[in-house]
Protein backbone atom coordinates (compact mmCIF):
# COMPACT_ATOMS: atom_id res chain seq x y z
CA UNK A 1 0.00 0.00 0.00
CA UNK A 2 1.06 3.58 -0.64
CA UNK A 3 1.95 5.46 2.50
CA UNK A 4 -0.54 7.88 4.00
CA UNK A 5 0.67 11.43 3.47
CA UNK A 6 0.74 13.85 6.37
CA UNK A 7 -1.25 17.07 5.88
CA UNK A 8 -0.88 20.43 7.56
CA UNK A 9 -3.40 23.25 7.27
CA UNK A 10 -3.33 27.03 7.59
CA UNK A 11 -6.71 28.65 8.17
CA UNK A 12 -9.96 26.75 7.82
CA UNK A 13 -10.73 26.62 11.52
CA UNK A 14 -13.95 26.84 13.51
CA UNK A 15 -16.86 27.96 11.31
CA UNK A 16 -14.82 28.03 8.10
CA UNK A 17 -16.77 26.18 5.42
CA UNK A 18 -13.89 25.52 3.04
CA UNK A 19 -11.57 24.20 5.74
CA UNK A 20 -14.02 21.45 6.60
CA UNK A 21 -14.37 20.57 2.92
CA UNK A 22 -10.58 20.19 2.66
CA UNK A 23 -10.48 17.98 5.75
CA UNK A 24 -13.33 15.74 4.59
CA UNK A 25 -12.03 15.47 1.03
CA UNK A 26 -8.46 14.76 2.07
CA UNK A 27 -9.40 11.72 4.13
CA UNK A 28 -12.10 10.25 1.88
CA UNK A 29 -9.70 7.86 0.12
CA UNK A 30 -7.33 7.32 3.03
CA UNK A 31 -4.48 9.08 1.22
CA UNK A 32 -4.01 11.87 3.78
CA UNK A 33 -4.06 12.34 7.53
CA UNK A 34 -4.32 15.78 9.08
CA UNK A 35 -1.39 16.07 11.50
CA UNK A 36 -0.76 19.77 12.14
CA UNK A 37 -2.34 23.14 11.73
CA UNK A 38 -2.48 26.87 12.41
CA UNK A 39 -6.20 27.29 12.00
CA UNK A 40 -7.10 30.81 13.08
CA UNK A 41 -5.83 34.38 13.22
CA UNK A 42 -6.53 34.08 16.95
CA UNK A 43 -3.78 31.67 18.09
CA UNK A 44 -5.62 30.40 21.15
CA UNK A 45 -8.82 29.81 19.24
CA UNK A 46 -6.80 28.04 16.54
CA UNK A 47 -5.05 25.80 19.08
CA UNK A 48 -8.36 24.93 20.71
CA UNK A 49 -9.81 23.98 17.33
CA UNK A 50 -6.77 21.81 16.51
CA UNK A 51 -7.16 19.90 19.76
CA UNK A 52 -10.89 19.46 19.07
CA UNK A 53 -9.87 17.75 15.80
CA UNK A 54 -7.71 15.28 17.70
CA UNK A 55 -4.35 16.82 16.79
CA UNK A 56 -1.33 16.53 19.03
CA UNK A 57 -1.19 19.73 21.13
CA UNK A 58 2.49 19.97 20.22
CA UNK A 59 1.46 20.31 16.57
CA UNK A 60 -1.34 22.80 17.23
CA UNK A 61 0.30 26.05 16.17
CA UNK A 62 -0.66 29.67 16.70
CA UNK A 63 0.62 31.00 13.36
CA UNK A 64 1.85 29.62 10.06
CA UNK A 65 5.35 30.81 11.00
CA UNK A 66 5.17 28.57 14.07
CA UNK A 67 3.89 25.70 11.93
CA UNK A 68 6.84 26.01 9.54
CA UNK A 69 9.36 26.22 12.38
CA UNK A 70 7.76 23.39 14.31
CA UNK A 71 7.35 20.98 11.40
CA UNK A 72 10.63 21.65 9.61
CA UNK A 73 12.69 19.92 12.27
CA UNK A 74 10.49 16.84 12.67
CA UNK A 75 11.36 13.49 11.15
CA UNK A 76 7.62 12.99 10.59
CA UNK A 77 6.96 16.48 9.27
CA UNK A 78 3.91 17.09 7.11
CA UNK A 79 4.23 16.27 3.41
CA UNK A 80 2.11 19.22 2.27
CA UNK A 81 0.22 22.17 3.73
CA UNK A 82 -3.26 23.28 2.62
CA UNK A 83 -3.86 27.03 2.56
CA UNK A 84 -7.50 27.78 3.42
CA UNK A 85 -7.29 31.51 4.12
CA UNK A 86 -8.59 34.68 2.40
CA UNK A 87 -7.02 35.54 -0.96
CA UNK A 88 -4.66 38.29 0.14
CA UNK A 89 -2.80 35.92 2.48
CA UNK A 90 -2.14 33.17 -0.07
CA UNK A 91 1.10 34.58 -1.43
CA UNK A 92 3.02 35.23 1.80
CA UNK A 93 1.95 31.89 3.28
CA UNK A 94 2.71 29.87 0.14
CA UNK A 95 6.06 31.61 -0.38
CA UNK A 96 7.12 30.93 3.20
CA UNK A 97 6.11 27.27 2.89
CA UNK A 98 7.90 26.74 -0.42
CA UNK A 99 11.02 28.51 0.85
CA UNK A 100 10.99 26.11 3.80
CA UNK A 101 10.73 23.07 1.52
CA UNK A 102 7.03 22.20 1.85
CA UNK A 103 4.62 21.22 -0.91
CA UNK A 104 1.45 23.32 -1.06
CA UNK A 105 -2.25 22.87 -1.76
CA UNK A 106 -3.81 26.30 -2.19
CA UNK A 107 -7.35 27.56 -2.42
CA UNK A 108 -8.19 29.53 -5.54
CA UNK A 109 -7.45 32.15 -6.64
CA UNK A 110 -3.75 31.46 -6.31
CA UNK A 111 -3.11 35.04 -5.14
CA UNK A 112 -4.93 38.37 -4.92
CA UNK A 113 -2.64 40.18 -7.39
CA UNK A 114 -1.10 39.30 -10.73
CA UNK A 115 2.40 40.28 -9.59
CA UNK A 116 2.17 37.84 -6.68
CA UNK A 117 0.81 35.09 -8.96
CA UNK A 118 3.69 35.52 -11.41
CA UNK A 119 6.22 35.44 -8.58
CA UNK A 120 4.65 32.42 -6.88
CA UNK A 121 4.41 30.38 -10.09
CA UNK A 122 8.07 31.10 -10.83
CA UNK A 123 9.04 30.16 -7.28
CA UNK A 124 7.16 26.86 -7.57
CA UNK A 125 8.79 26.10 -10.92
CA UNK A 126 12.31 27.01 -9.83
CA UNK A 127 12.06 25.19 -6.49
CA UNK A 128 10.48 22.03 -7.85
CA UNK A 129 7.91 22.09 -5.05
CA UNK A 130 4.41 20.81 -5.78
CA UNK A 131 1.72 23.51 -5.78
CA UNK A 132 -1.84 22.31 -6.39
CA UNK A 133 -4.79 24.69 -6.72
CA UNK A 134 -8.28 23.53 -5.77
CA UNK A 135 -10.28 24.21 -8.91
CA UNK A 136 -12.88 21.78 -7.67
CA UNK A 137 -14.97 21.28 -10.77
CA UNK A 138 -12.09 19.68 -12.64
CA UNK A 139 -12.40 16.80 -10.18
CA UNK A 140 -15.73 15.48 -11.45
CA UNK A 141 -15.56 12.16 -13.34
CA UNK A 142 -17.86 13.35 -16.14
CA UNK A 143 -15.83 16.51 -16.59
CA UNK A 144 -12.84 14.28 -17.28
CA UNK A 145 -14.99 12.18 -19.61
CA UNK A 146 -15.92 15.30 -21.57
CA UNK A 147 -12.28 16.30 -21.76
CA UNK A 148 -11.23 12.90 -23.13
CA UNK A 149 -14.01 12.86 -25.73
CA UNK A 150 -13.03 16.29 -26.98
CA UNK A 151 -9.35 15.28 -27.10
CA UNK A 152 -10.42 12.25 -29.15
CA UNK A 153 -12.13 14.50 -31.68
CA UNK A 154 -15.73 13.45 -31.04
CA UNK A 155 -16.93 17.06 -31.27
CA UNK A 156 -14.68 17.93 -34.19
CA UNK A 157 -13.45 21.51 -34.34
CA UNK A 158 -14.75 23.50 -31.37
CA UNK A 159 -16.84 26.50 -32.39
CA UNK A 160 -18.50 27.83 -29.24
CA UNK A 161 -18.05 27.44 -25.48
CA UNK A 162 -20.60 28.69 -22.98
CA UNK A 163 -19.89 28.49 -19.25
CA UNK A 164 -21.69 30.01 -16.30
CA UNK A 165 -21.56 30.11 -12.52
CA UNK A 166 -24.53 31.91 -10.94
CA UNK A 167 -25.14 32.29 -7.20
CA UNK A 168 -27.73 34.14 -5.14
CA UNK A 169 -26.10 34.37 -1.70
CA UNK A 170 -25.00 38.00 -2.09
CA UNK A 171 -28.20 39.32 -3.68
CA UNK A 172 -28.48 41.58 -0.62
CA UNK A 173 -25.75 43.49 1.20
CA UNK A 174 -24.94 40.57 3.49
CA UNK A 175 -21.43 41.92 4.00
CA UNK A 176 -22.97 44.79 5.99
CA UNK A 177 -24.78 42.50 8.43
CA UNK A 178 -21.88 40.58 9.96
CA UNK A 179 -21.26 37.93 7.32
CA UNK A 180 -17.48 37.52 7.54
CA UNK A 181 -17.22 35.46 4.35
CA UNK A 182 -18.98 38.17 2.37
CA UNK A 183 -17.06 40.97 4.10
CA UNK A 184 -13.60 40.00 2.88
CA UNK A 185 -14.93 38.97 -0.55
CA UNK A 186 -16.18 42.50 -1.12
CA UNK A 187 -12.99 44.18 0.11
CA UNK A 188 -10.54 44.74 -2.78
CA UNK A 189 -7.61 44.82 -0.36
CA UNK A 190 -8.39 41.27 0.75
CA UNK A 191 -10.13 39.74 -2.27
CA UNK A 192 -8.33 41.37 -5.18
CA UNK A 193 -9.70 43.49 -8.03
CA UNK A 194 -12.41 41.07 -9.14
CA UNK A 195 -15.57 40.39 -7.15
CA UNK A 196 -17.78 37.71 -8.67
CA UNK A 197 -15.31 37.24 -11.51
CA UNK A 198 -12.49 36.53 -9.05
CA UNK A 199 -14.49 34.42 -6.63
CA UNK A 200 -16.45 32.17 -9.00
CA UNK A 201 -15.74 33.40 -12.53
CA UNK A 202 -12.22 32.03 -12.23
CA UNK A 203 -13.75 28.57 -11.60
CA UNK A 204 -15.81 28.87 -14.78
CA UNK A 205 -12.81 30.03 -16.82
CA UNK A 206 -10.66 27.14 -15.62
CA UNK A 207 -13.43 24.60 -16.25
CA UNK A 208 -13.92 25.72 -19.86
CA UNK A 209 -10.20 25.63 -20.62
CA UNK A 210 -9.65 22.33 -18.81
CA UNK A 211 -12.35 20.49 -20.75
CA UNK A 212 -11.75 21.97 -24.20
CA UNK A 213 -7.98 22.46 -24.11
CA UNK A 214 -8.52 25.82 -25.82
CA UNK A 215 -6.13 28.70 -25.19
CA UNK A 216 -7.58 32.14 -24.58
CA UNK A 217 -6.51 34.75 -27.13
CA UNK A 218 -8.40 37.84 -25.94
CA UNK A 219 -11.50 38.92 -24.07
CA UNK A 220 -13.88 41.78 -23.54
CA UNK A 221 -15.90 42.21 -20.36
CA UNK A 222 -18.83 44.03 -18.81
CA UNK A 223 -18.87 44.10 -15.00
CA UNK A 224 -21.78 45.23 -12.85
CA UNK A 225 -22.22 46.04 -9.19
CA UNK A 226 -25.94 45.81 -8.50
CA UNK A 227 -26.00 45.97 -4.69
CA UNK A 228 -25.68 49.59 -3.50
CA UNK A 229 -22.55 50.32 -1.48
CA UNK A 230 -20.64 47.32 -2.76
CA UNK A 231 -17.12 48.05 -4.06
CA UNK A 232 -16.46 45.05 -6.30
CA UNK A 233 -18.49 43.54 -9.12
CA UNK A 234 -21.24 41.09 -8.25
CA UNK A 235 -22.08 40.17 -11.85
CA UNK A 236 -19.85 39.64 -14.90
CA UNK A 237 -20.36 38.96 -18.59
CA UNK A 238 -17.25 38.07 -20.59
CA UNK A 239 -16.89 37.36 -24.30
CA UNK A 240 -13.80 35.33 -25.17
CA UNK A 241 -11.87 34.67 -28.36
CA UNK A 242 -9.84 31.48 -28.32
CA UNK A 243 -6.79 30.68 -30.40
CA UNK A 244 -7.89 28.86 -33.55
CA UNK A 245 -11.15 30.76 -33.92
CA UNK A 246 -13.49 29.37 -31.27
CA UNK A 247 -15.63 31.83 -29.33
CA UNK A 248 -16.72 31.76 -25.71
CA UNK A 249 -19.23 33.32 -23.33
CA UNK A 250 -18.80 33.38 -19.54
CA UNK A 251 -21.30 34.57 -16.95
CA UNK A 252 -20.63 34.74 -13.24
CA UNK A 253 -23.01 36.24 -10.72
CA UNK A 254 -23.39 36.44 -6.96
CA UNK A 255 -26.84 38.05 -7.24
CA UNK A 256 -28.73 35.58 -9.47
CA UNK A 257 -31.74 34.80 -7.28
CA UNK A 258 -32.85 31.20 -7.58
CA UNK A 259 -29.37 29.84 -8.33
CA UNK A 260 -27.12 27.94 -5.95
CA UNK A 261 -23.73 27.02 -7.41
CA UNK A 262 -25.35 26.53 -10.81
CA UNK A 263 -22.20 25.64 -12.75
CA UNK A 264 -23.07 24.82 -16.37
CA UNK A 265 -20.86 24.08 -19.37
CA UNK A 266 -21.92 23.76 -23.02
CA UNK A 267 -19.45 23.02 -25.81
CA UNK A 268 -20.38 23.02 -29.50
CA UNK A 269 -18.20 21.68 -32.31
CA UNK A 270 -18.75 21.01 -36.00
CA UNK A 271 -19.50 17.31 -35.32
CA UNK A 272 -21.49 17.50 -32.10
CA UNK A 273 -21.96 19.03 -28.66
CA UNK A 274 -21.51 18.20 -24.99
CA UNK A 275 -23.34 19.63 -21.99
CA UNK A 276 -22.57 19.20 -18.29
CA UNK A 277 -24.49 20.76 -15.40
CA UNK A 278 -23.29 20.50 -11.81
CA UNK A 279 -26.86 19.95 -10.58
CA UNK A 280 -26.75 16.66 -12.53
CA UNK A 281 -23.02 15.95 -12.16
CA UNK A 282 -23.23 12.25 -12.98
CA UNK A 283 -24.59 12.86 -16.48
CA UNK A 284 -23.04 14.15 -19.68
CA UNK A 285 -25.28 14.98 -22.65
CA UNK A 286 -23.69 14.20 -26.04
CA UNK A 287 -25.42 15.23 -29.26
CA UNK A 288 -23.70 14.20 -32.51
CA UNK A 289 -24.46 15.95 -35.80
CA UNK A 290 -27.50 14.28 -37.42
CA UNK A 291 -27.63 11.75 -34.59
CA UNK A 292 -29.60 10.86 -31.49
CA UNK A 293 -29.03 12.60 -28.18
CA UNK A 294 -27.06 10.33 -25.85
CA UNK A 295 -27.12 10.52 -22.07
CA UNK A 296 -23.74 9.30 -20.80
CA UNK A 297 -23.83 8.26 -17.15
CA UNK A 298 -21.06 8.03 -14.61
CA UNK A 299 -20.25 4.43 -13.79
CA UNK A 300 -20.94 3.08 -17.29
CA UNK A 301 -18.55 0.40 -18.55
CA UNK A 302 -17.60 2.29 -21.72
CA UNK A 303 -16.22 5.40 -20.02
CA UNK A 304 -12.60 6.51 -20.24
CA UNK A 305 -10.05 5.42 -17.65
CA UNK A 306 -9.83 9.08 -16.62
CA UNK A 307 -13.48 8.99 -15.54
CA UNK A 308 -13.38 5.46 -14.07
CA UNK A 309 -10.40 6.31 -11.85
CA UNK A 310 -12.42 9.11 -10.28
CA UNK A 311 -15.59 7.07 -9.73
CA UNK A 312 -16.35 5.38 -6.41
CA UNK A 313 -19.95 4.14 -6.58
CA UNK A 314 -22.09 2.31 -9.18
CA UNK A 315 -24.54 4.15 -11.47
CA UNK A 316 -27.60 5.42 -9.64
CA UNK A 317 -25.66 6.21 -6.47
CA UNK A 318 -24.93 9.92 -6.87
CA UNK A 319 -21.47 11.38 -6.42
CA UNK A 320 -21.03 15.11 -6.14
CA UNK A 321 -19.01 18.06 -4.93
CA UNK A 322 -17.25 16.43 -1.99
CA UNK A 323 -16.15 13.46 -4.09
CA UNK A 324 -14.88 15.81 -6.81
CA UNK A 325 -12.85 17.68 -4.20
CA UNK A 326 -11.55 14.34 -2.93
CA UNK A 327 -10.48 13.44 -6.46
CA UNK A 328 -8.21 16.49 -6.44
CA UNK A 329 -6.70 15.41 -3.13
CA UNK A 330 -6.21 11.87 -4.43
CA UNK A 331 -4.48 13.28 -7.50
CA UNK A 332 -2.31 15.61 -5.43
CA UNK A 333 -1.30 12.63 -3.29
CA UNK A 334 -0.33 10.58 -6.34
CA UNK A 335 1.73 13.42 -7.79
CA UNK A 336 3.56 14.06 -4.51
CA UNK A 337 4.18 10.37 -3.87
CA UNK A 338 5.55 9.89 -7.39
CA UNK A 339 8.01 12.74 -6.85
CA UNK A 340 9.06 11.37 -3.46
CA UNK A 341 9.56 7.89 -4.91
CA UNK A 342 11.30 9.02 -8.09
CA UNK A 343 8.82 7.41 -10.47
CA UNK A 344 6.44 8.40 -13.26
CA UNK A 345 3.16 9.95 -12.16
CA UNK A 346 0.14 7.67 -12.57
CA UNK A 347 -2.98 8.74 -14.46
CA UNK A 348 -4.75 9.90 -11.29
CA UNK A 349 -1.95 12.40 -10.67
CA UNK A 350 -2.12 13.85 -14.17
CA UNK A 351 -4.26 16.71 -15.53
CA UNK A 352 -4.36 18.46 -12.16
CA UNK A 353 -4.77 22.20 -11.54
CA UNK A 354 -1.29 23.41 -10.63
CA UNK A 355 0.51 26.72 -10.05
CA UNK A 356 0.43 27.76 -13.71
CA UNK A 357 -3.32 27.17 -13.81
CA UNK A 358 -3.58 29.39 -10.76
CA UNK A 359 -1.52 32.06 -12.52
CA UNK A 360 -3.78 31.86 -15.58
CA UNK A 361 -6.82 32.33 -13.36
CA UNK A 362 -5.43 35.48 -11.75
CA UNK A 363 -4.31 36.82 -15.15
CA UNK A 364 -7.81 36.20 -16.48
CA UNK A 365 -9.40 38.20 -13.65
CA UNK A 366 -6.96 41.07 -14.16
CA UNK A 367 -7.68 41.17 -17.90
CA UNK A 368 -11.44 41.14 -17.27
CA UNK A 369 -11.22 44.11 -14.91
CA UNK A 370 -8.82 45.94 -17.23
CA UNK A 371 -11.17 45.37 -20.17
CA UNK A 372 -14.13 46.73 -18.25
CA UNK A 373 -12.14 49.78 -17.18
CA UNK A 374 -10.71 50.43 -20.68
CA UNK A 375 -13.66 51.09 -23.02
CA UNK A 376 -11.33 52.38 -25.75
CA UNK A 377 -9.40 49.10 -25.74
CA UNK A 378 -11.97 46.47 -24.83
CA UNK A 379 -10.27 43.37 -26.28
CA UNK A 380 -7.37 42.44 -24.03
CA UNK A 381 -5.01 39.47 -23.87
CA UNK A 382 -4.19 38.08 -20.41
CA UNK A 383 -0.53 37.88 -19.40
CA UNK A 384 -0.81 34.09 -19.16
CA UNK A 385 -3.24 32.24 -21.39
Amino acid sequence: MSKVLRLGMVGGGQGAYIGNIHRLASRLDGAWQLMAGAFDVDPERGRAFAISQGLDPARSYGTYHELIAGEAGREDKVDAVAICTPNFTHYPIAKALIDAGFDVICEKPLTATLADAVALEKLARDSGRFVGVTYTYSGYPMVHEARVRICNGELGEIRTVQVEYPLEWMANAVEQSGNAQAAWRTDPKKNGRGGSIGDIGTHAYHLAGFVTGLKLESLTADLSTFVPGRTLDDNAHVMMRYQGGARGLLWSSQVAIGNSNGVRLRIFGDKGSLQWFQEQPNELVFTPLDGCVRLIKRGADNLSEDAKLRTRTPPGHPEGYLEAFANLYAGFAEAIRAHQEGREVGLLGQNLPLAYDGLKGVAFVEAVVDSHESPNQPWLTPVAV
